[in-house]
């Protein structure tokens, strides 16, 4: 039985067309709708520059409170662009529970929030915008296939490929 279900995104170009189908999906069996998107942690240059031009005691608070509100800001533009995309079938979005903004490794972050949720199913899409065409699948979805405990609804990113790519 599908009561809830966990959307991985990663806010790509394909992420509206993997949005329907969790929307679909939820609809179908009813289910609640949770959204998950990984935010990569800031690389050794990124932090080096911060400590560079902050002192530490600007530099914890901006680690307390500042990466909080940026999540906090991430999150309410996802569902914001959610809106933009969805149109008249806005009303869709009210099965959307949360929508959590995390940092963190992306298969890590989406499986500690399967459990952390106790989802009966994961969706995500087989490829990010960018991963070259001979790639069978991209690296966050295969590794949510192998480690995942729960089934994995894995949305193939083939519409931009003609017949003759296979």
């Amino acid at each position: 039985m599908i009561r809830s279900i966990l959307y991985a995104t990663d806010l790509g170009l394909y992420a509206p067309y993997v949005l329907q189908h969790a929307l679909s999906l939820a609809r179908a069996y009813n289910a609640q709708l949770y959204v998950v998107h990984a935010v990569e942690p800031l690389g050794l240059f990124a932090e080096s520059v911060l400590q560079t031009y902050l002192d530490d005691d600007t530099l914890k608070e901006l680690r307390a409170k500042g990466l909080g509100t940026v999540m906090s800001s991430i999150e309410q533009r996802v569902l914001e662009g959610f809106r933009d995309e969805m149109g008249e079938a806005v009303q869709d979005l009210d099965m959307i529970r949360a929508v959590r903004v995390v940092q963190g490794d992306p298969p890590l972050v989406i499986l500690e929030e399967v459990q952390k949720l106790s989802v009966d199913l994961l969706v995500v899409g087989s490829h990010s915008h960018g991963t070259p065409l001979e790639t069978p699948l991209g690296r966050t979805a295969a590794r949510l296939v192998q480690l995942s405990e729960v089934p994995v609804y894995l949305v193939p990113m083939l519409q931009h490929r003609g017949r003759n790519d296979f």
